[in-house]
């Protein structure tokens, strides 16, 4: 399921790592879902979103509240550098369902368990296929 493609990391402060954790155990039993604002591969800022579907085992973000979050992006003057999600019971590979409905492929997708180590992965996925990211917590 999984492509390297070499190279590619994403800087995460490990207080914005923390928030993300925190906000998956949260919304578990159901995966929590956000966007990643910041600049080129540096997290700054985390955008939680409601979980339209409500689901333990899939997410989306409604579109009216998908376009609110992008013009907090722009007001705030940061780019999206990435989507998250958890999985809540499960590893935190991309599901064939995560491949199938990326359609941002300059963003990092990144995927918080609750049940592995460690807890947050990173991916770019293009094309069906994700290349893992190397994830950089930061003081």
């Amino acid at each position: 399921m999984k492509e390297s493609r070499g190279g590619g990391r994403l800087r995460l402060p490990r207080a914005l790592a923390d928030e993300l954790l925190a906000e998956a155990r949260r919304q578990a039993p159901l995966e929590c879902c956000g966007l990643l604002g910041g600049h080129g591969e540096r997290v700054e800022a985390v955008f939680p979103a409601r979980n339209s579907l409500a689901s333990p085992t899939a997410y989306e973000i409604a579109p009216a509240e998908l376009f609110a979050l992008f013009r907090r992006l722009r007001a705030e003057n940061l780019e999206l550098v990435g989507i998250y999600h958890s999985h809540p019971t499960s590893d935190n590979s991309p599901s064939a369902r995560d491949l199938e409905r990326a359609t941002y492929p300059e963003a990092a997708y990144v995927i918080v368990s609750l049940v592995s180590e460690p807890a947050i992965r990173a991916f770019r996925i293009q094309g069906g296929k994700a290349g893992e990211l190397r994830v950089e917590l930061a003081g």
